[in-house]
């Protein structure tokens, strides 16, 4: 076994088969885990305390944003032992700022990855807004979209 679990950012080796009901259950836990710690240690007044992050996600938003969209069942994307890119999905970076992160949908050479882009990142910002997370759908270079992911700011 590795070091312990950890999220698949999209940069990572595919997620073979075999292993995807063993993923699935790791996946399931540690997003319970981190529905746990949210409700632990909520300092929000009112509402439901899993909706907000909790402090260490607001440190690691890659790790957190990343295994919000592996817990959603979006697929998140891969590279070979080369570095080449084998399966399309969503890639979580870290953002410019401090707390903030990139969710990209890409996927190997003439996948079609661009042409889902759209839908996919919508799909993906769906899927993080209910855990206080805000995504805006920018368009970047190239006419290439992406995510940029943040604390959602508290409820007016």
């Amino acid at each position: 076994m590795s070091a312990g679990f950890a999220a698949a950012t999209g940069d990572g080796p595919p997620l073979s088969g075999r292993d995807a009901e063993q993923r699935s259950r790791e996946v399931r836990a540690a997003f319970e885990g981190l529905l746990q710690i949210r409700r632990l240690t909520s300092r929000q007044g009112g509402g439901d305390p899993a909706a907000h992050p909790a402090e260490w996600e607001l440190r690691q938003p890659v790790r957190a944003v990343a295994l919000a969209l592996e817990a959603a069942k979006r697929p998140p994307s891969a590279l070979d032992a080369s570095g080449v890119r084998v399966a399309t999905g969503y890639r979580v970076t870290p953002g410019e700022r401090l707390g903030t992160a990139v969710v990209e949908w890409l996927g190997p050479p003439g996948s079609g990855a661009a042409q889902e882009e759209e839908a996919a990142l919508t799909a993906c910002a769906s899927a993080l807004a209910p855990l206080g997370w805000d995504a805006l759908l920018y368009r970047g270079p190239r006419r290439h979209r992406y995510l940029e992911v943040e604390p959602a700011g508290p409820a007016a």
